[in-house]
């Protein structure tokens, strides 16, 4: 089908791109057989309250057993409590003879109490033997037991939280946990650390909790040594994995056409289909995995021991294609799902091509072959989407690529439901965007001209007073940015925050409906400091309301600096690549795409927060769909965007106000609302508006007076 039928992307969109050094630093074992992060979370295995943020595949299930085995035989605890999501997970806590690597003890789960491995569904019914088991397991003298969220939660329901004193409870997959009082696992831990009787790890992959919903309270999460290894960290240490990319691919038509430009049958692939109820399904999963095979060659049976489909493709190789969508025969289920998990099979590359998934093979699911995912439609929520990243990002022999694409419907200009299509994309564009600032090197902010940070190198001459200073921390992969006028966080937690939880800042921005439509979709009528700086401030005034206005200024800059220079970086580098100036992926060293494109931006000129508040955050994602997009589509949705623009509301006059006043006292004047300068004269409409208001308010109130009168 040629592109005037079908006016599908002739190409993946590269969201992010990243290189990596194949240090091998990550997988690299010590004298005790800990790999990079396992020692880093070891070296805190004292704490009561500890917070493992890492990614999949970094090795978090061993670093618990090492500092579970520590608590056990040297801080006093009783027992070892492991909690997981879903019960596939639970053979990642599987007998481990960890002396034989050069650590003290063994990790031994005796098989009565692997309830993972229990026969039975986790629901009130069934769960009542697994309740018993865990009430058997508490009065005995063994010391682990792994469990499910759902085992756990009816566990303390029934024998309370006491019943679990001086023991260690570890808590993997930890975003599954929410602070909503709906949330129940999330208001038990509310109430284990209100007793302050058990020693909590709590392990995610993700780098942000929950999505939109906080998994702790933040006086709960303060109690918390929080461990930080960087999916940079990670991917940087590998010894085989060079690169990561990160692409949307956007469509029309059915998508079983669009797939068979993405899927590419040479690499091992996992397809995630659409949810039947998603816009994207076809509302038949069983016809669409026919579809799916069907594009990719002939249909010769299934291989009678693994229930694997075999397919013929055009070059006449025999791919070999796992099913795990068709669930109407559980016993056909169970033998793709055994033939996958086949521990004899795990470094056998020719096991399997691909896998067609709908709700399986995300978290946990370990095929370290997997070079491609793809995933059709949005995703509801963003952990998902990093889980999904994560079946990709194995390191194996000869694997040198990886990579994501999410198939993304295309709002076709005569579509009646416009609004719901550009929800769906703005949601994956979003997604994609903090998927950059997740794999970025961090960035560690100073005012200018505050001198070098130890362990930052400074390239030739080092570090220069009143120069463009760039410092790269090579073990960290942190970058140091210097920026006139920055403001300094005063708290201690606030300089934690910029430090590390800047990601779930701009989580929270890119989740924001307003600030995505506008900063991509209305740019004409949207000033970039209407993002930066009150969107912005919105939020942070939102998520850290205890915090002191200086505190959350800064924490405001520290976010809005770190999303902004990422995005001037990719922009930077794609002019580069346009103008024929690329760099050449053998020249590459390291991360040194993204690092030569900050020092492309920093280096024009010097950078001040003035300077980044005045940049729209989403520039660069805009290049991208420029150029990604059906024209036409384009101006339909950004005419349905623009439609919707309303009069200042009030919150935001009100912050507008706030701005115009920091402004009088910097200038000594009101900003005018004749400026030419259009920032100015958007906070002179503010103030304006917020007069308004007032005069509304003290009108309704006087009515309200009289007629009391």
């Amino acid at each position: 089908m040629n592109t005037t039928t079908n006016p599908t992307n002739a190409y993946t969109v590269p969201s992010v791109s990243i290189t990596t050094a194949r240090t091998g630093a990550s997988s690299k074992a010590n004298a005790l057989g800990m790999r990079a992060m396992q020692e880093l979370a070891y070296a805190k295995r004292g704490e009561q309250y500890l917070l493992i943020k890492s990614p999949p595949a970094s090795g978090k299930s061993r670093a618990l057993m090492f500092i579970a085995l520590d608590k056990l035989n040297n801080q006093g605890l009783q027992q070892a409590i492991i909690v997981v999501p879903e019960r596939s997970i639970g053979s990642s806590f599987a007998d481990e003879p960890l002396s034989q690597h050069g650590f003290y003890w063994d990790w031994q789960v005796a098989p009565q109490w692997n309830l993972c491995n229990a026969p039975g569904v986790d629901e009130p019914r069934v769960a009542k033997s697994k309740v018993d088991a865990v009430r058997k397991f508490l009065e005995s003298t063994d010391k682990a037991l792994v469990c499910t969220h759902a085992t756990f939660r009816f566990a303390v329901e029934e024998l309370g939280v006491q019943a679990f004193d001086n023991r260690l409870i570890a808590i993997d997959e930890f975003h599954h946990v929410s602070s909503n009082p709906d949330n129940k696992l999330g208001s038990q831990l509310g109430a284990f650390i209100a007793r302050d009787k058990v020693h909590l790890v709590a392990m995610t992959g993700s780098y942000f909790r929950g999505d939109s919903e906080a998994v702790l309270g933040p006086v709960d999460e303060a109690r918390f040594e929080t461990i930080t290894y960087t999916y940079y960290e990670q991917l940087n240490g590998y010894q085989w994995l060079k690169s990561l990319d990160i692409g949307y691919f956007f469509y029309t038509g059915p998508y079983v056409d669009a797939v068979t430009k993405v899927l590419d049958p040479a690499l091992k692939t996992i397809v995630h289909i659409p949810n039947v109820n998603a816009r994207e399904s076809l509302k038949d999963k069983e016809r669409e995995v026919n579809e799916i095979m069907h594009g990719l060659g002939e249909w010769k049976g299934v291989d009678p021991v693994t229930g694997f489909h075999l397919i013929q493709d055009r070059g006449g190789r025999t791919l070999k294609v796992a099913d795990l969508v068709d669930d109407s025969d559980p016993a056909k289920r169970s033998k793709v799902l055994t033939a996958l998990k086949d521990p004899a099979q795990k470094n056998n590359r020719d096991h399997v091509d691909i896998i067609i998934a709908l709700g399986m093979a995300k978290e946990g699911f370990d095929w370290i072959w997997c070079e491609h995912a793809l995933t059709i439609g949005y995703r509801s929520s963003l952990t998902e989407i990093v889980q999904i990243i994560g079946r990709a990002t194995r390191d194996a022999e000869g694997k040198e690529r990886a990579r994501f694409t999410n198939l993304i419907a295309e709002p076709a200009a005569e579509q009646a439901a416009v609004a719901e299509a550009v929800n769906d994309m703005l949601k994956a564009i979003s997604a994609s965007l903090l998927m950059e600032q997740v794999l970025a090197p961090r960035y560690e902010f100073t005012p200018k001209d505050n001198g070098p940070l130890g362990g930052f190198e400074y390239g030739e001459g080092g570090y220069k007073e009143g120069g463009h200073n760039i410092g790269v921390n090579t073990d960290t992969g942190q970058i140091h940015v210097e920026i006139n006028g920055l403001a300094t966080p005063q708290s201690p937690e606030a300089t934690r925050i910029c430090k590390e939880d800047l990601n779930e800042v701009v989580t929270s921005f890119l989740q924001d409906k307003i600030a995505l439509e506008r900063g991509l979709f209305d740019k004409e009528n949207t000033l970039p400091e209407e993002l930066t700086q009150l969107r912005m401030g919105k939020i942070v005034r939102e998520r850290y309301p205890d915090l002191s206005d200086v505190d959350q200024e800064a924490i405001r800059q520290h976010a809005i600096a770190a999303m902004n220079i990422t995005q001037q970086a990719k922009l930077a580098l794609a002019q580069a690549d346009a103008n024929g100036g690329g760099t050449g992926d053998d020249a590459m060293q390291g991360n040194t795409a993204l690092l030569d494109g900050v020092r492309k931006f920093v280096n024009v000129r010097d950078l001040d927060i003035d300077l980044i508040d005045r940049i729209n955050p989403f520039d660069a994602a805009y290049a991208v769909l420029a150029k990604a997009m059906d024209e036409k589509s384009l101006r339909q949705v950004q005419a349905s965007i623009a439609a919707k623009k309303v009069s200042i509301p009030e919150d935001e006059a009100r912050e507008l106000a706030k701005r115009a006043l920091q402004f009088k006292n910097e200038r000594g004047r009101l900003p005018d609302i004749n400026s030419v300068d259009a920032w100015e004269k958007r906070m002179a409409e503010g103030v304006a508006a917020l007069a308004r208001y007032r005069a509304q308010a003290k009108a309704t109130q006087a009515q309200g007076e009289s007629g009391n009168g």
